[in-house]
């Protein structure tokens, strides 16, 4: 697997952003580890990290180089600081960042495919709601989309920290300045799920999990009963464990398992 840290000037954000790559190599000499590529450009998954992390965090606490090296599987993990992958008024651009000007940036200097089939998204907790918020906006562009204790219910988070936790919310203000506005907006998850069925589109596969201890479960539960409500299909799993990586380094692993991969060529 090579690992790629590198600096991309983006006209969306106006600044450099960091963004760690991992793309597939034929290997069989890296000791513990069997590198798979196939020819052409590589499948990718575009992995986004959690409010409190940066694009360091799932090489650093993770061992996902090892899993997506079996693959065949390019990784990029974008920064977007503490965004919710949104666009702000008059600000950065992250949403349009993310959804456009990263993937034609990096396929111009990767090898990687812009095929629908070959490109899959996913993150955790901040990041679980961005992989979802990208598939449900644009479905066009990803055979599918994971969460892994995604704030999946962000009215009722973002409601909640207002009220019970002022200093938790100083970081979400600049987002949301109007929790109880989130509703039925493009930054509402429920509200997207609902359009991209009536819509008929052709929907990525999405996957959720999460934590049975994990403070965000309940709003798992409540998005499952609302994708069940309007017949948006949606593979779930969960077992026990908080919002910690001891959870994340398991489940990036059925995560992996999950995605519709073309088995690579040796």
């Amino acid at each position: 697997m090579a690992f790629i840290q590198c600096n991309l000037f983006s006209e969306a954000l106006e600044m450099s952003c960091a963004v760690n790559v991992l793309l597939p190599q034929r290997t069989a000499a890296q000791v513990g580890m069997q590198g798979r590529s196939g020819d052409g450009r590589h499948p990718t998954l575009w992995l986004l990290h959690g409010r409190t992390d940066d694009h360091t965090i799932w090489m650093r606490r993770t061992s996902i180089e090892r899993y997506a090296s079996e693959l065949g599987l390019a990784v990029v993990m974008p920064n977007v600081h503490l965004s919710w992958y949104q666009d702000t008024l008059g600000g950065p651009r992250y949403f349009e960042y993310i959804s456009e000007e990263l993937p034609r940036l990096c396929r111009d200097f990767f090898p990687l495919s812009d095929r629908r089939e070959d490109n899959f998204i996913a993150g955790l907790s901040m990041g679980g709601y961005g992989a979802w918020l990208h598939a449900l906006r644009n479905p066009q562009n990803f055979a599918a989309a994971a969460s892994l204790s995604g704030a999946l219910d962000l009215a009722d988070l973002v409601t909640t920290r207002k009220t019970e936790q002022p200093n938790a919310y100083a970081a979400l203000a600049p987002y949301f300045p109007a929790p109880d506005a989130i509703a039925g907006t493009g930054a509402d998850l429920f509200a997207l799920a609902r359009q991209v069925c009536e819509s008929k589109a052709d929907l990525p596969a999405l996957y959720a999990c999460c934590g049975t201890e994990d403070f965000l479960y309940e709003g798992n539960q409540r998005f499952l009963r609302h994708a069940d409500e309007i017949g948006l299909p949606v593979t779930y799993e969960e077992g026990p464990g908080e919002h910690n990586w001891a959870f994340w380094d398991q489940w990036i692993q059925r995560v992996l398992a999950w995605l519709p991969l073309e088995k690579p060529i040796n």
